[in-house]
C-alpha cells in the first residue's frame, strides 16, 4: 500500500472515479492530493462535499464557476464513495443495530482507532472514535466518529472529548495529561493500552471486569464496588 494514502481511502477513490465517466482513479488521486494534501486518508475524504469535488475537477478554473461535464447528481454519486457511504470491500467495520435502552446495565465506551475495528490510535491524532454499547454479556459497536473536523477547532483536544462526551470510557494507546484531564471533564475516563490490539478482544477483558468492578470502574459505572462491599457491611453493622 503506497503511503500516501491508506488502503480504505484508495478504494473509495476508485470507486468515486467509477461514478465520473472519463476521469481515471490516477488523475482524481493527484487532484485530491492538491486539495487535502498527501497522506490522503479516509478522514479527509469523508469532508469534501459536492461543491468541492465540483472544484476540485474544475482546476484552476474553479473561480470561473466552470462547467465540469458532470451535473450535480452525477457529483453527488461520487462523493457518496468518498464518504465511506455503501462501499463493498470497506475495511472498516459495519455497526451493529442499536437502540437506546437495548444493553441494561451496559456503558459507552469509545476506542482510538486507525485501522478496521482495532484500537491502535493515538487520542491525538488517531483517524477516527469507534464506539461501543458494552455489556457484561454483550457488545455493539454503534457509532464511528471521524476526527478530521475537530482538528480545525482551536483547541484540538476539547474538540476531540466533545466527540465522546457520551461515553464512559476512552482506550487510547497515549495521551498526554492536558488532554486527559479534558477528556474527563468531558466525562470520559481514558484508559492507556499502548499494545496494538483488536478492539473487542480489550471490551471482552472490560466485560468480565463489568461483573465484579473494581473501584475505578464502579464508579463509571455508578455502581458500588464489589471489593469495598465488606467495608460497607462492616460500616453498616457499626452503625446499627
Amino acid at each position: 500500500m503506497s503511503a500516501s494514502m491508506t488502503r480504505e481511502a484508495a478504494l473509495r477513490i476508485a470507486l468515486a472515479a467509477r461514478e465520473l465517466p472519463g476521469i481515471e482513479a490516477r488523475a482524481l488521486v493527484q487532484a485530491l492530493a492538491e486539495r487535502l494534501e498527501l497522506p490522503l486518508t479516509e478522514t479527509k475524504l469523508a469532508g469534501i462535499t459536492v461543491e468541492d469535488l465540483r472544484e476540485i475537477l474544475a482546476g484552476d478554473h474553479a473561480d470561473e464557476s466552470c462547467v465540469v461535464g458532470f451535473d450535480h447528481e452525477q457529483l453527488k454519486a461520487a462523493v457518496r464513495p468518498l464518504w465511506g457511504l455503501d462501499v463493498a470491500g470497506s475495511e472498516l467495520p459495519a455497526l451493529d443495530a442499536y437502540a437506546d435502552g437495548d444493553l441494561p446495565g451496559s456503558i459507552r465506551v469509545a476506542m482510538a482507532s486507525n485501522t478496521g475495528e482495532t484500537l491502535d490510535g493515538h487520542f491525538g491524532s488517531c483517524e477516527r472514535f469507534l464506539v461501543y454499547q458494552v455489556s457484561p454479556t454483550e457488545l455493539r459497536l454503534i457509532d464511528q466518529r471521524p476526527t478530521l473536523a475537530a482538528d480545525k477547532a482551536e483547541d484540538r483536544n476539547v474538540a476531540r472529548s466533545a466527540l465522546i462526551n457520551d461515553c464512559d470510557i476512552v482506550y487510547v494507546q497515549s495521551i498526554g495529561g492536558p488532554a486527559a484531564a479534558k477528556v474527563v471533564r468531558a466525562g470520559a475516563h481514558p484508559v492507556k493500552i499502548p499494545k496494538t490490539a483488536p478492539a473487542r478482544e480489550v471490551l471482552a477483558r472490560l466485560q468480565q471486569s463489568l461483573k465484579s468492578p473494581p473501584p475505578w470502574l464502579a464508579k463509571v459505572m455508578g455502581v458500588p464496588a464489589a471489593s469495598l462491599a465488606q467495608y460497607v457491611a462492616a460500616a453498616e453493622a457499626e452503625d446499627a
